[in-house]
């Protein structure tokens, strides 16, 4: 019989799981920290934590007691952007390490996503209010500020360090109105597409970004990893476990692969790819073979 003291560390997963289990509680920075867990076991989410809690006393320590809006923003752009150098790797866009926190750390190269979560840490130590946007094609970071005279926001790119105006957000909102057939701006105004954007999406933005260049690399290990995490995120989005039983079924988890599959079929009866999916079903039922698929590739944002 186990002895009252025996314990069973968590793994990673489980770990992640109780980071995202509450949405009032949800700690974005820590939860986008434990994504790398998969590729780096060892990780110390503490550790990483720590180093970030040690740049936002730096910049803490440089500003005045009586410090406004605007002279904390600049102070931290000058900081984050100029002085440690972070910014976007346009060299290895598509490195799975520009999606892991401690690795932009070490390097001070990221995605728009990675580099805003760290930002967005540092922004709200030092009492600035700020959010990540998901916005179409490229994530933004929100800052609200306020003077005597009002209040206002200012939309920053974290990939450059660049406050963008409306002119600038329409230009890249376009390519997305384009594509969509939203070519009248009133009906779909620019705001709708600067609202902030809770952790949880946050977060899965970040998952689908790896699931992307997983699925690219054809890397069935770790797109499983990944699929996992995203149906332990989104528990009521069929689609991501769909995707999670067609890479089970691609690693030959047949048990596991058909609970997701029929599970996907059960909740989406009029689901598109409904034959798709039953094929696959028979074929892990017959030949204990299943063959995966992924929707086509996108730009990771």
């Amino acid at each position: 019989m186990p002895s009252a003291l025996d314990f069973t560390a968590p793994t990673p997963l489980d770990y992640f799981a109780a980071l995202v289990a509450d949405d009032e509680s949800l700690p974005l920075t820590e939860a986008a920290i434990a994504i790398a867990q998969d590729d780096y076991p060892d990780l110390d989410p503490q550790a990483v934590l720590a180093r970030i809690d040690e740049m936002a006393r730096t910049v803490r320590a440089r500003l005045p007691a009586d410090a406004a809006g605007l002279q904390k923003l600049r102070l931290l752009n000058q900081y984050f952007f100029h002085e440690l150098g972070f910014g976007g790797n346009v060299n290895d866009y598509y490195a799975a390490d520009n999606s892991y926190l401690h690795r932009v750390l070490d390097s001070r190269r990221g995605i728009p996503i990675s580099l805003a979560v760290l930002y967005l840490e540092l922004a709200q130590q030092i009492g600035l209010v700020a959010r990540g946007v998901s916005f179409p094609g490229h994530f933004l970071v929100k800052l609200r500020l306020q003077t005597a005279q009002q209040i206002g926001e200012v939309i920053l790119d974290p990939f450059t360090g660049q406050s963008l105006s409306r002119e600038q957000l329409e230009d890249m909102l376009r390519p997305y109105r384009q594509q969509r057939g939203l070519l009248d701006d009133e009906e779909v105004p620019l705001g709708l597409f600067l609202q902030a954007a809770a952790p949880r999406v946050v977060l899965a933005r970040m998952l689908r970004n790896l699931k992307e260049i997983h699925r690219s690399a054809e890397d069935r290990r770790r797109s499983l990893d990944v699929a996992r995490r995203l149906v332990l995120l989104l528990p009521d989005d069929w689609q991501e476990r769909r995707d999670r039983g067609f890479a089970e079924a691609d690693l030959g988890l047949h048990d596991e692969a058909q609970a997701d599959l029929a599970s996907y079929l059960a909740h989406v009866p009029d689901a598109a790819d409904r034959d798709e999916v039953a094929r696959t079903l028979v074929r892990l039922g017959t030949d204990r073979r299943g063959r995966g698929s992924f929707p086509r590739g996108q730009r990771l944002h």
